[in-house]
Parts: C-alpha cells; structure tokens; sequence
C-alpha cells in the first residue's frame, strides 16, 4: 500500500476517533457535574490536529502528483484563436 493511501485510511479512522471524542465530550457536559474534567474537553483536539495535518496533505496530492506535467493541458474557450476574417 503506497503513502498517500494509508494517509486516506488512517484519516478516515482519526475522523471516526475525533466523532467518538466530541460525542464524549456532549454526553460528559450533559451529565450535569459540573465542568467536565479537562482530559474530555480538551480530547478532540489531538484527532483534530491529525486530521488538519491529514486532510491539507490530501487535499494538496492532485496539485503536486507526478504525472501532472504528463497530462494534455486543457484550454478554455476564450484561448482558442479566433478565426481571421
């Protein structure tokens, strides 16, 4: 399995931790203890860093992949050359 498809996996799998944590999160304030004890609240925000870090990683893959110099380059309609009258 090559980089950027364990990359797309564990990123699916941290976005179901980060779920898991928030849902934590609600249940413990809905408990009404008062405040919920700081490993809890602050619990979301390790997934959340790892999906940031995760998820601008294959967001940029299409701009930076190898065989994007191999692809035709598409022109729009305004670079087609207009007829000569």
């Amino acid at each position: 399995m090559n980089t950027s498809a364990w990359i797309r996996r564990s990123h699916r799998w941290i976005s179901i931790a980060f779920t898991l944590t928030v849902v934590a999160n609600f249940v413990a304030m809905a408990q009404g203890h008062g405040a919920p004890p700081p490993w809890i609240t602050y619990a979301p925000l390790l997934p959340l860093a790892l999906l940031l870090l995760s998820g601008l990683y294959l967001f940029a893959l299409p701009y930076f992949s190898r065989d994007r110099s191999l692809r035709s380059p598409q022109c729009s309609v305004g670079d087609r050359e207009a007829p000569l009258a």
